[in-house]
């Protein structure tokens, strides 16, 4: 028996998960897509069966937004969905625990407030209709789950809006960033110590949101980015910048459920700070 088995070990938070297991001294097996297809349920039976985990901490997920919209539609379905569904059913039958990674983009965007884990859901892309579907299934299943919902995810794995950043800065003298959606900018080590953390304290199982604390705009985000270069920073509108899929304009979740159960987040600022420090030691 393994402690835990990780699906989607080589995205941007499966390899934070192991890097984190491996600090916190976790027996644990780190799944990549060629190792495991979770769209597969013989394969996901075949495996859980084998391994016996506690936990599944399933960091597999198709996050192409825009691609989902038409391309990658199937695909997307497949394994935000399929999958998820693969994974819940399975470790309802063998007693294992699930943590699921969701989304703000459950969301419309519209709400002035900030969003509460039962506020009711109404993606309006494709990635977050088939994350909210993710969600459902793993409800519907009846496993011993945690769905964590979060957003605008860095960290130092994987391609994200911080390396973009710092790449783009590179060659250009000015920089034009979206400055009309407002959200919470998530590291993915805080997320990843969040998922251990529900396990630890056994907190009640059911959904929670996580980012990193205080809110900002993808400007306001660049910006601190980019605050030690030279690089000149321009706001514009969503218009100025049309992209395939529909982005929440305000999708501000509430982070009160997860502080309740004694896990201290850090603003967005700090993460994002300690991130970069962390990046230039190597």
């Amino acid at each position: 028996m393994v402690k835990a088995m990780i699906v989607g070990a080589s995205g941007q938070l499966g390899q934070e998960l192991q890097k984190l297991l491996n600090e916190v001294k976790w027996d644990y097996v780190a799944l990549t897509a060629d190792d495991l297809d979770i769209t597969d349920r013989d394969k996901v039976s075949a495996k859980v069966q084998e391994l016996k985990p506690e936990v599944i901490l399933d960091a597999a997920a198709y996050t192409a937004v825009d691609k989902a919209e038409d391309e990658g539609k199937d695909l997307n379905w497949k394994v935000n969905v399929d999958g998820t569904k693969n994974l819940a059913e399975v470790a309802k039958e063998n007693d294992v625990k699930l943590v699921y990674i969701s989304t703000d983009y459950v969301f419309d965007g519209t709400k002035e407030g900030y969003y509460l884990e039962d506020d009711p859901a109404n993606p309006k892309n494709e990635y977050g209709r088939a994350k909210w579907a993710g969600e459902q299934a793993i409800r519907e299943s009846g496993a011993k789950a945690y769905i964590v919902r979060t957003s605008w995810v860095f960290g130092e794995f994987g391609h994200n809006f911080v390396y973009t950043m710092q790449s783009l800065a590179k060659t250009h003298d000015t920089l034009t960033v979206v400055n009309d959606q407002i959200g919470r900018p998530t590291w993915t080590r805080t997320l990843a110590e969040f998922m251990i953390h529900l396990l630890d304290v056994k907190a009640p199982f059911g959904t929670y949101q996580l980012s990193n604390d205080n809110e900002a705009t993808w400007y306001d985000f660049a910006c601190e980015i980019l605050k030690d270069t030279d690089v000149v920073v321009k706001p514009v509108t969503s218009e100025e910048f049309p992209q395939k899929a529909y982005r929440p304009r305000h999708s501000i979740m509430s982070l009160d459920k997860a502080k309740s159960t004694g896990f201290l987040i850090p603003t967005w600022q700090d993460a994002l700070k300690n991130f970069l420090l962390n990046i230039k030691k190597f």
